[in-house]
């Protein structure tokens, strides 16, 4: 063991000369998406999340978003929407209240309709929260714009109490090969298989910050909170994901192993105890001999997972049918199977509702109705998965979905393409 240790210490250390030098390290990870489609939306959008300008404000059906490129990626923040273009550049449209768009939205009207982002490199993965979004560059860098908020207002994004309208750098000293967001919260997986977190402690979800210091870092001060700073758990863990819920993160090892912290409630961490988790615990509820777990997303209070074999699981909190067990249902403090769908090959959440994206290309939704995100064209609950269906979705291949406070994207190709 010892003598791997030095190697993978040694291997880093060129990495990081390479990139002072001569700007040659490119970073991957799997969650990296590379097939270009469309941009649909659907949902409500009374401050420009859907992006289809100041006169349409919901959609009952998934809607074509016009964007100047193709995307690879789309996120839907609280209210707050981002694409992600082929090229690696970045769009966003939405509410800009503190920041999240990172773009002047000045002139009336401009948030409603997608806008670019200046970021003079090439972003690979994009993340959004509440009100602030995150972006990844080839070269592993991170940069963040908008701020993070407690339950008592705005805390700042990387200084006290300072929120930016334009993308800044995150100070790392190693570079990043993922980043997710919570609704206040940034994870960050780096190279050498390191997790740091930023943002709000509240709840444990940076893992890193006792609770007598969550509250605004306590005695030590916001700066705790928004500096960047490591999650350390007993002996050597080697982290190759994370995964965000609103108020909790999930972490990946190396050896399969699940962590989580934060807000567990309703069990959405898979926590026997409802306690929050001020540090990472190894979840047992998710060994599983057969079992490898390749997603994970959190909405508000319930959690999804999917396995390798394209089994989607639910658990957490049960009301408006988010959970996808069926009428009736009640809350789960560990994985449970969601039936009734093909295998799939991406999960996500809003913040009470529920989606799956099958490898087949259909969407299944499911959860709380009252915003019009689950595509069906009602507002009722659907407690079970329902197959999203709509004009803009025939002949076409989904590819991933994302969903807001009240809005939902989904990244779609044409199927011939496919």
């Amino acid at each position: 063991m010892p003598s791997r240790k030095t190697t993978t210490k040694r291997k880093s250390e060129t990495i990081v000369e390479d990139d002072k030098d001569s700007k040659k390290v490119k970073v991957s990870h799997r969650s990296h998406l590379k097939e270009a489609g469309q941009v649909l939306v659907l949902g409500q959008g009374n401050v420009g999340q859907l992006g289809l300008g100041e006169d349409i404000i919901e959609r009952k059906k998934p809607a074509l978003l016009s964007l100047p490129e193709k995307a690879v990626q789309v996120i839907a923040g609280g209210m707050h929407t981002v694409c992600l273009s082929d090229t690696g550049h970045v769009y966003s449209f939405g509410c800009n209240d503190e920041g999240a768009l990172g773009r002047d939205t000045s002139e009336e009207g401009s948030e409603m309709v997608p806008g670019k982002v200046t970021l003079d490199e090439k972003v690979i993965q994009v993340s959004a929260g509440d009100s602030h979004t995150a972006a990844l560059t080839e070269e592993g860098a991170v940069y963040i714009w908008g701020s993070f908020r407690d339950n008592n207002g705005v805390i700042g994004l990387l200084e006290p109490m300072k929120a930016s309208a334009v993308p800044v750098k995150v100070p790392m000293t190693e570079p990043v090969v993922k980043i997710a967001s919570g609704n206040d919260h940034l994870v960050m997986v780096t190279l050498e298989g390191n997790l740091y977190t930023s943002g709000t402690a509240e709840q444990g979800q940076l893992g890193r910050v006792p609770e007598h210091f969550s509250n605004r870092g306590g005695r030590k001060g916001l700066e705790r909170l928004l500096v960047p700073q490591m999650v350390k758990v007993k002996g050597k863990v080697h982290f190759i994901d994370a995964f965000c819920g609103a108020y909790f993160t999930f972490a990946v090892s190396k050896e399969g192993h699940i962590y989580g912290f934060g807000l567990s409630n309703y069990h959405q961490l898979g926590t026997k105890s409802i306690r929050m988790c001020f540090v990472p615990v190894k979840l047992t509820c998710f060994k599983n001999s057969t079992t490898s777990w390749v997603d994970f997303s959190g909405g508000q209070h319930h959690t999804l997972c999917l396995d390798s074999e394209g089994q989607t699981y639910s658990l957490g909190r049960a009301e408006y049918g988010r959970l996808g067990l069926g009428e009736g249902a009640e809350e789960k403090s560990e994985p449970t199977p969601v039936m009734g769908m093909e295998p799939a090959r991406g999960v996500s959440c809003g913040a009470s509702v529920s989606y799956a994206v099958t490898r087949e290309g259909s969407v299944y939704a499911w959860g709380m109705g009252t915003n019009l995100q689950l595509g069906t064209g009602e507002e009722a609950d659907e407690w079970s998965p329902v197959k999203m269906t709509g004009k803009q979705l025939e002949n076409r291949t989904v590819l991933m979905a994302s969903s807001g406070g009240q809005h939902t994207v989904l990244l779609v190709k044409d199927k011939q393409e496919s």
